[in-house]
């Protein structure tokens, strides 16, 4: 009788344990004679479990630490634009001479030649990709932004072999054609860029999208500065292995954005007051997205033409460059998204996103104003000092209209965004090359005026889209 009342009194206490510990658990209750039979079991999980919830939330926290890794954009970034920088080294030296040889040493028909050959590139690069614009944005609203990373530098690698073909067979040099058509039915520039800003955008909070933009075109920059210094010594140890190099660190680009790259969206529960509205139904501002983008459109009209006929530009008398001083030339430009990530950095919090914008631009206009005088190496490299800020305006206007935009809505703006690009880029370069052979008789350096004045005009929608803002009842 004492020993069948001690075994009931056992079996009871075990009970209560049981259910006690599930009780903890949060589990739902079951009748405590089910679990007579395993109560040992139970005791011994007791002791273990706290253990596999340590373990599983560590786990889960050096996960998300890999994918916030695996999610970033930057690295792409950087080591597109060094393959990028080796590419366009070898490309236009090699056009460069190939001109001269035409022309028989004559560096001013040279410079014209090469000057048509390039624009004929760029207006087959420019248009194909207006082409591809709209079926690859219809894939990135289904499959996310990273079809724009890898599709055009698909594009881009391909491209890069036509050159090869160029170096290594009897080909005409209009070969070169091909590649600009590959490279832009990818979608060339502008469709990696939409890429990289979606990207960058969707990774980061409405108030730090603006220094995380320019965290890229800082990466950017310091790509730019080491592919400008290294493809100068690499071309002068022969144009192949520059060329080899370059696809090389093109080819990693794609495969990091193929495998590596992830494309994972922030939360949409984030308490972002745009996000709020779009909910109720609110519809963007209209007009603040035309001038935002009207604004990058004269911008870009400006800087874009100016700059590619400016590596023609060092490359006959005065200046003369060789490959060594155009590597320099190019490390000193791609050097401006440095200072002006240290710019953006340093002064965000004190002057905002549209005084930042309008320091930019007076930076750019400035130092190619002065870029028209320069016939001594000297000048150019002050001029770049005084452009340090040149690289604010595009990036912090891109976040200036993500703010304005639904997360959603990333893909398709972006997308159109670099389509007015693209067309702008096409003008610009159309404009600049066709004016700059009409002027080497007399002004040189006119072109690099006419850009200063362009590009100034970019802050009228800038200054009047503020001024919208700080009327009483605006959006």
């Amino acid at each position: 009788m004492l020993l069948q009342a001690g075994t009931s009194y056992l079996l009871k206490s075990l009970s209560l344990q049981s259910h006690s510990f599930h009780s903890a658990l949060n589990c739902k209750s079951v009748p405590i004679g089910a679990f007579h039979s395993f109560t040992s079991i139970k005791i011994h999980f007791q002791w273990i479990k706290p253990f596999e919830l340590q373990i599983s939330a560590s786990s889960s926290q050096s996960a998300n630490q890999m994918g916030a890794i695996l999610t970033l954009v930057e690295p792409v970034v950087v080591i597109n634009k060094l393959g990028t920088s080796f590419f366009e080294m070898a490309l236009t030296q090699t056009v460069y001479n190939q001109s001269l040889k035409a022309t028989a040493g004559d560096s001013d028909r040279a410079q014209a030649l090469s000057s048509r050959f390039l624009l004929i590139q760029s207006v087959l690069s420019s248009v194909a990709a207006m082409l591809s614009i709209i079926p690859l944005s219809r894939m990135a609203d289904c499959h996310g932004p990273k079809v724009f990373l890898v599709a055009s530098q698909m594009g881009s690698v391909l491209g890069m072999f036509t050159l090869v073909i160029f170096m290594y067979c009897a080909v005409p040099l209009e070969i070169l054609y091909l590649g600009s058509l590959l490279h832009g039915l990818s979608g060339g520039g502008p469709m990696f860029w939409a890429g990289v800003a979606a990207l960058a955008s969707l990774s980061s909070e409405q108030g730090k999208r603006t220094l995380k933009l320019n965290i890229v075109d800082f990466c950017f920059g310091v790509a730019g500065v080491v592919g400008g210094l290294l493809s100068g010594y690499l071309y002068q140890m022969g144009p192949s292995v520059l060329l080899l190099t370059a696809i090389l660190v093109s080819v990693a680009a794609l495969l990091y954005s193929v495998f590596a790259l992830t494309d994972s969206r922030r939360s949409l529960s984030e308490s972002e007051p745009l996000l709020a509205e779009s909910e109720t139904g609110k519809k963007m501002d209209r007009v603040s997205v035309g001038m935002l983008m009207s604004a990058m459109v004269l911008f870009i009209l400006g800087m874009v033409g100016a700059e590619n006929v400016l590596q023609l530009y060092v490359l006959k008398p005065p200046l003369s460059w060789d490959s060594v001083w155009a590597g320099y030339g190019s490390a000193t430009t791609s050097a401006m998204y440095l200072s002006s990530f240290i710019g953006v950095l340093g002064l965000f919090k004190l002057f905002g996103d549209t005084a930042l914008t309008l320091l930019g631009i007076v930076s750019n206009c400035t130092g190619m104003a002065i870029m028209a005088f320069a016939v001594e190496s000297w000048v150019y490299f002050l001029a770049r000092g005084i452009m340090m800020f040149a690289c604010v305006p595009m990036p912090t206007l891109r976040a200036m209209l993500s703010k304005n935009l639904h997360p959603q809505q990333y893909g398709r703006v972006f997308g159109l965004l670099q389509l007015v690009l693209a067309v702008t880029d096409l003008l610009s370069n159309v404009f600049f090359t066709s004016i700059y052979p009409l002027t080497l008789g007399w002004f040189s350096g006119f072109c690099f005026l006419l850009s200063c004045a362009i590009s100034y005009i970019s802050a009228v929608p800038l200054i009047y889209q503020s001024g919208r803002d700080l009327r009483p009842g605006s959006i």
